[in-house]
């Protein structure tokens, strides 16, 4: 998201959440939590935001380090730094690599998304990003139809092969839900096989609470 003035990239800021530990990557984090998203999973947990007449506001990276670097002293001493997640962060993956380079270059950055987006913003992240977190949901298209609303299960897929490429495997943790009423222990199994075969290490397998 650009700026009208043409002042440059524009983050739609819709919540931070501070002083986080043990949930977005090591040490003490904040949550930049972005507005928007391509999906519109059943078990949302940020249903707020996306969606028409979100509560959002537009932020410069200048802005928003002003906003995030209070808590400098905890990053440092934790190596921890900033998490972007959503909605969908890596739509404004050129804002993320404009904020990293005014940030201080000690912090970690993480980031939480479904790869619902444009190849082309890949290498823009990779860039950026210390630590990707990738919620796919489940690698059969009739599932993540069912479970997200949209038919795009192929390009998510063919986006964590292209950026495992960009940043090689140990940087990528993919996460694998259990999802009440939509898939089975055994389809988390077939994804694991599947994702494994396709190079991925790390996998966070968990049960949705509904």
């Amino acid at each position: 998201m650009t700026d009208p003035a043409g002042a440059g990239p524009r983050f739609p800021l819709w919540q931070i959440s501070r002083l986080r530990m043990a949930t977005d990557g090591h040490g003490v984090t904040a949550l930049v939590g972005s507005y928007g998203c391509p999906l519109n999973c059943k078990y949302c947990i940020n249903p707020d935001s996306h969606g028409s007449g979100g509560n959002y506001r537009l932020v410069t990276p200048e802005e928003l380090l002003e906003l995030v670097k209070i808590d400098d002293l905890y990053y440092l001493a934790t190596g921890g730094g900033i998490m972007f997640g959503g909605g969908e962060p890596l739509l404004h993956a050129a804002f993320i690599a404009a904020f990293r380079r005014i940030a201080p270059k000690e912090w970690n950055f993480y980031a939480e998304t479904s790869l619902c987006v444009p190849e082309t913003m890949l290498a823009a992240a990779a860039g950026s990003i210390d630590h990707f977190y990738v919620d796919v949901k489940d690698t059969d298209a009739s599932i993540f139809e069912r479970y997200t609303g949209v038919n795009v299960a192929s390009s998510v897929l063919r986006n964590l092969s292209a950026l495992l490429k960009l940043t090689g495997p140990d940087r990528v943790t993919v996460r694998l839900p259990l999802i009440p009423g939509f898939n089975t222990p055994e389809d988390v199994a077939r994804s694991k096989a599947l994702l494994s075969g396709s190079g991925v290490v790390n996998f966070d397998c968990f049960r949705y609470r509904t």
